[in-house]
């Protein structure tokens, strides 16, 4: 019993921060259509935020405020000067990102410096859960995750700008028609999502190592999160996340990592033949 509760929680701790990933680029990918590699750069952002915060002695509840705002920085300038110009133009959209993710990674090692990045969590102790005890971040981190994931569900469907958001996803010139500002709601969207990114970043900081590269490990991670499950869908995001993090979590355990990312890698291959438009929203064929 012990070790299934660890293990459904390990499962749930990885799927959280899926989740917050998947979440931001199930704003740019699913959403407004724009694939962006640098979106792994807003999460090593945000973790980075924290760790500086910390260096010139904040606290991490600090560092973890500041960390969405890095992450929406760095995204406002990214779509401003660039991805509004692009938004016709997916292929030079993919090459434009990826050569921002190279010169954030090659910013980033310059300012911070090589190696590990070390970030202290702000509690270290356990907590008890009858069956087991389990790291008490892990249990913050696990309950910030859905605390912001419902805060997300009910801004898109209970506030104007959720309004505005599904309109033009719907249909972008009719929107237009009815006078809403298309590349302003873009922009915010846009932004919303590299600040819940740079959010994930900074709640993983303390798990992960801190480098200036650990974010293509999660940009590859949310991409599967997102076609798996369904884009431009809640429900999918949630179904995707789980469906990867509950598969790495359970193969961790029994072998490498590498190993069981290339498998969860040809489980998805398949989850998608078989459901092409996602396990939430999809239908077999």
């Amino acid at each position: 019993m012990d070790f299934l509760v660890t293990t459904l929680l390990n499962a749930l701790t990885l799927i959280s921060i899926l989740m917050l990933v998947g979440l931001g680029l199930a704003i740019s990918f699913g959403l407004m259509n724009v694939t962006n590699l640098a979106h792994g750069e807003f999460v090593t952002v945000g973790a980075f935020a924290v760790y500086f915060v910390q260096s010139i002695g904040g606290s991490f509840w600090l560092g973890l405020a500041a960390a969405p705002i890095a992450g929406a920085v760095v995204g406002c300038l990214l779509e401003f000067a660039i991805i509004r110009h692009l938004y016709s133009r997916p292929v030079s959209t993919v090459l434009a990102t990826w050569g921002v993710s190279l010169i954030l990674q090659q910013g980033l090692e310059l300012t911070f410096g090589l190696g590990a990045k070390p970030v202290t969590p702000p509690i270290e102790g356990t907590f008890d859960l009858f069956f087991t005890v389990y790291p008490a971040y892990r249990l913050i981190l696990i309950a910030i995750a859905m605390l912001t994931l419902l805060g997300v569900v009910l801004l898109i469907s209970r506030t104007s700008f959720g309004l505005d958001i599904r309109t033009v996803i719907q249909n972008r010139e009719m929107a237009e028609g009815v006078g809403i500002n298309t590349r302003r709601t873009y922009a915010i969207a846009f932004t919303f999502g590299a600040a819940i990114a740079g959010l994930a970043g900074g709640l993983v900081a303390p798990l992960a190592i801190v480098l200036p590269q650990m974010g293509v490990n999660y940009l590859a991670n949310a991409f599967f999160v997102v076609i798996v499950g369904g884009v431009g869908s809640i429900g999918g995001l949630v179904a995707g996340s789980v469906f990867v993090g509950g598969l790495t979590s359970v193969l961790n355990y029994q072998i490498s990592p590498s190993l069981a990312q290339a498998i969860v890698l040809l489980a998805a291959i398949v989850a998608v033949r078989l459901r092409p438009n996602g396990l939430f929203n999809g239908a077999s064929r």
